[in-house]
């Protein structure tokens, strides 16, 4: 599936992508290059809403390290994304991924503006999600500017914690401080994951806390997973201890060496207005060229029993290309 164990082991920060092209490695020094370009047209779920070309993603991503010997390797990221310049027809980038840290054996330790522990949660295969968040951590905070992380990767166990320290009002709009926990293991073809993050917001006394498990099976012809997170919420009136549940389900068939076929649903549930049950589901198919497998065609149709204005919304669908390396 999209982020159990076995996809987050191998793009882990101190690893690199695995589809990037080593671009130099000489006497120790290695620098990858690997970028994400995807572009399609999507009518989003909604009311009267209308179809438009949209950029998914639009990424550079820069690795380099040392090799210091000793079983020690420092390294360093720093990846930019171009899809809101593109979405508001502006020049510029934005600034991603920015961290240097150093490896040794099997663990990591980074510091920087990098992606919190937590974001390796979650089993969602839509392209877009439109009504709810992928998951409830999605839905609080995954990244900061002054993330804190450790990574350890034994032989089936995937281990990694961040803290993001107590920023205000930074640009990415964290307030707050973050400690999140991410564990994720495989025994006999099952991927169980779990994850745990506390927010503590500035100038508040009460904390946020958000749990979450999942678990994944690849049957051979399709590949079935699910996952379940909790937090707590709030109103406009105040934070207020209010659990947010949500629950995940997909399922991808493989119905050809170059086509998955992927349909999920997800629920989000609340007593604060707005969150009241809303379920979402999809289904999509991905055509990846055999020449090419980085190269590949896909659609979507996605739908949503969230009303608007007491008006049951629209279905959404998109169909894109997606080039990556």
């Amino acid at each position: 599936m999209k982020k159990l164990l076995l996809a987050v082991a191998v793009s882990s920060v101190a690893a690199g992508s695995a589809n990037a092209a080593t671009i130099y490695e000489k006497d120790g020094f290695t620098y990858k290059l690997n970028g994400d370009f995807q572009v399609q047209m999507r009518q989003s779920i909604g009311e009267d809403e209308r179809a438009e070309v949209e950029y998914d993603d639009l990424e550079l991503k820069n690795y380099v390290s040392y090799d210091l010997g000793n079983d020690l390797t420092a390294f360093g990221r720093l990846d930019f994304g171009f899809k809101d310049a593109a979405e508001d027809d502006e020049n510029g980038s934005n600034l991603e991924e920015a961290y240097v840290g150093l490896k040794y054996g099997v663990a990591s330790f980074s510091f920087g503006k990098q992606n919190f522990a937590s974001d390796e949660f979650g089993i969602e295969e839509a392209y877009e999600v439109e009504t709810i968040d992928e998951d409830r951590f999605d839905g609080i905070g995954t990244d900061g500017d002054d993330t804190v992380r450790i990574d350890v990767e034994l032989d089936n166990v995937y281990i990694a914690a961040s803290h993001e320290m107590d920023a205000r009002d930074d640009n990415d709009g964290i307030d707050g401080e973050f400690y999140d926990l991410f564990v994720g293991t495989e025994i006999v073809g099952l991927e169980l994951a779990a994850a745990y993050q506390q927010y503590n917001p500035v100038d508040l006394d009460d904390s946020v806390g958000t749990y979450g498990i999942s678990a994944g099976y690849d049957f051979g012809f399709m590949s079935l997973a699910a996952d379940y997170s909790v937090s707590d919420w709030s109103d406009d009136n105040g934070w207020v201890k209010e659990d947010t549940t949500q629950y995940n389900v997909a399922a991808v068939f493989g119905v050809a060496s170059t086509t998955d076929v992927a349909v999920g649903m997800g629920n989000k549930d609340s007593d604060v207005d707005g969150y009241e049950d809303v379920t979402e589901w999809y289904a999509n198919v991905t055509y990846k060229f055999p020449e090419a497998k980085n190269v590949s065609v896909f659609a979507e149709v996605a739908d949503s029993d969230e009303e608007v204005n007491g008006e049951e919304v629209d279905m959404g669908f998109l169909a894109g290309l997606r080039v990556k390396f």
